[in-house]
């Protein structure tokens, strides 16, 4: 009797290499935009470089990486037909770990001793080199990013792409500094041959999308929160109680999960680690896991050692009244920080500001809700909330502007053990100082901006410094723009401008080196926001040419040109408070000039007697 290969399903554990080298997979196009987000690939970043971390000892030789623990990155489906293997379900994560390997080959050309990855990302037949994942759409990205680093978002690019490039950025940006070159090699040693993925192959179609529908079928399987419900409920033995109980915890997670699928386990990580988790693991190897972690991990278990001890509920009635009253409270707010921040609201600001330059959700959050105490009333609720997101955007704009970045796994233990904990059911006034006195003795000061500029991979922080500092001079004289207004407007979009064209050649007065040329016209007093198209038609055109076009821009902008002091008679105090001045010519000086001017502009606008004056 013949066997049909059709019928035929295989199941192999197999290590990233095994899986990966010299291998093509072609991505189903039922499933071809890659989605995911900040949260999902920080979060990522974090298992890897802590699971790697654990075990690491300075002074460990090559080999002794092998006896490693692995780490689990789940299955992969594939559906194998016509020599051709097509990802049926996991194409986010590999997507997901390309990227990481593209990142990693290029942060390892500082490394002694250098890995090669080269054939995980791509392979080479006949002397042509093609992406192991293979998509056309993903093409021109995956090659500049490859080669480069970089890659300049089209306006008719798809998600995909664009998702991709923001997620590179979030490597970069969350990627932990104690993995330095010395270390880095065996990382991606361990990140190759010790993290295990099980390959499924299904030799038809058919049977593939069984298996990824029996896989994605999660009806059967309950849920951390729902694990939580359960030992919640048979805590209350009042059967009207226990019913009113279930009643409004359905609709509270009917409200998380219509913002966003599985927002219900985000919210309640949230919760728990803002108010109610007191440890932290230590980033040292060897270190246990403790509340913090274990939220993440078995949130329903760690409730259950703790509900007496931590949460102080013992008896029926507080497990009611805890949840009965506590639960709509957070639940509300939690939902009203998400909205504000997509949304702008004058009346608190800094929450769309950190939804573009904050810190990983998953300290973000719990920081957020630390300070509140149910009883708040919405006017407290809004100011803390306000005063906390203030604190992160200082926090990340002064550590940005001195070159210092913030990944999630290098300040966790820091902004839980002495921010989080610090705030925890503050009054606006306990925490209006305690936040102040954070910024104050911040190592990082705004002197930064004397040697700060834009490079390959801060260009969205320099978008959004700029953003802020051009709509806050447009309000300080009048004009009607917020941050949105240039940062992510609905219409025409901003782009980040080069005052002096890349022209060395009309430069040499000054300059007698491209490099130097550079280092200066990409300092962040020589940049400005303009609208896309500006730069295409005036770009290349000599400063005193561009400068009548400024005119027409934000005020930021328009303060080059004599004329804008004409325009502005009555802000007088304004324009002597931060010293502006015209700048008919654009030259060395004058590129310094501007810089101190950003300085005492950005000095005004994250003043620290905020905290002060607005509780």
């Amino acid at each position: 009797m013949t066997s049909n290969i059709g019928n035929k399903i295989e199941a192999n554990d197999t290590y990233l290499n095994d899986l990966l080298k010299g291998q093509k997979f072609y991505i189903d196009y039922f499933q071809r935009e890659y989605r995911w987000e900040n949260k999902q690939i920080t979060q990522l970043i974090d298992d890897l470089t802590y699971t790697f971390l654990k075990d690491y000892k300075d002074g460990d030789e090559p080999y002794e990486v092998e006896n490693y623990q692995n780490y689990y990155l789940g299955p992969i489906v594939f559906s194998q037909s016509e020599g051709k293997l097509s990802i049926i379900d996991g194409q986010q994560r590999i997507t997901s770990i390309t990227l990481l390997l593209i990142f990693l080959n290029h942060l390892q050309k500082t490394s002694n001793r250098k890995v090669n990855i080269k054939e995980l990302i791509f392979s080479e037949k006949f002397g042509v080199k093609s992406f192991n994942l293979f998509d056309e759409i993903r093409k021109d990205c995956m090659s500049d990013l490859f080669k480069n680093g970089k890659y300049l978002v089209k306006e008719d690019d798809d998600e995909t792409v664009k998702n991709m490039v923001n997620r590179y950025q979030d490597i970069h940006d969350s990627f932990p500094e104690e993995i330095n070159s010395k270390i880095l090699p065996f990382f991606i040693d361990w990140l190759i041959y010790k993290v295990v993925i099980v390959k499924i192959t299904a030799h038809s179609d058919e049977n593939a999308y069984t298996i990824f529908e029996t896989m994605n079928d999660r009806g059967l399987n309950l849920t951390p929160p729902e694990m939580l419900k359960g030992y919640v409920l048979s805590k209350i033995k009042d059967k009207e109680k226990r019913l009113k109980l279930n009643n409004l915890w359905k609709k509270q997670i009917q409200l998380l999960n219509e913002y966003k699928k599985n927002e219900d386990l985000s919210f309640f990580q949230a919760w728990f680690r803002g108010k109610y988790a007191v440890s932290i693991r230590e980033g040292k190897v060897g270190a246990e896991d403790k509340d913090y972690e274990l939220i993440g991990s078995r949130l329903h278990q760690w409730f259950k050692d703790n509900h007496e001890d931590i949460f102080d509920l013992k008896s029926p009635e507080d497990f009611y009244n805890f949840f009965n009253d506590r639960f709509p409270f957070f639940v509300k707010t939690y939902l009203m920080i998400k909205d504000k921040m997509i949304n702008f609201d004058s009346n608190i600001p800094h929450l769309n500001y950190i939804n573009t330059w904050g810190i990983a959700e998953s300290l973000q959050d719990p920081l957020l809700l630390s300070s509140l105490i149910y009883t708040d009333d919405e006017e407290t609720v809004m100011k803390k909330i306000d005063l906390v997101a203030r604190y992160i955007e200082t926090f990340t704009v002064r550590r940005s502007i001195n070159f210092k970045r913030f990944p999630h796994a290098s300040i966790k233990y820091t902004i839980f053990k002495k921010r989080t904990l610090l705030i925890r059911n503050n009054d606006l006034n306990d925490l209006s100082q305690n936040l102040k006195n954070e910024i104050d003795n911040m190592d990082e000061k705004w002197e930064g901006i004397d040697k700060f500029r834009l490079h390959g991979q801060n260009k969205s922080f320099v978008k959004h410094l700029l953003s802020r500092v051009s709509s806050y001079i447009d309000n300080l004289i009048g004009k009607d723009t917020n941050y949105m207004t240039y940062y992510r407007p609905k219409g025409k979009q901003f782009e980040i401008e080069h005052i002096w064209a890349n022209k060395f050649e009309d430069h040499k007065d000054e300059f007698d080196q491209m490099d130097d040329f550079n280092q200066w016209r990409n300092s962040i007093g020589a940049l400005l926001l303009v609208p896309t198209g500006f730069n295409q038609s005036l770009g290349s055109d000599v400063y005193e040419i561009k400068l009548k076009h400024y005119l027409k821009q934000n005020a930021y902008a328009q303060s080059l040109h004599e004329e804008f002091y004409h325009k502005n008679p009555n802000e007088k105090n304004l324009i002597e408070k931060f010293k502006f001045k015209p700048h008919p010519h654009f030259k060395k000086e004058d590129i310094l000039d501007r810089q101190n001017l950003l300085k005492r502009i950005c000095k005004d606008l994250w003043d620290i007697d905020y905290f002060d004056e607005n509780i």
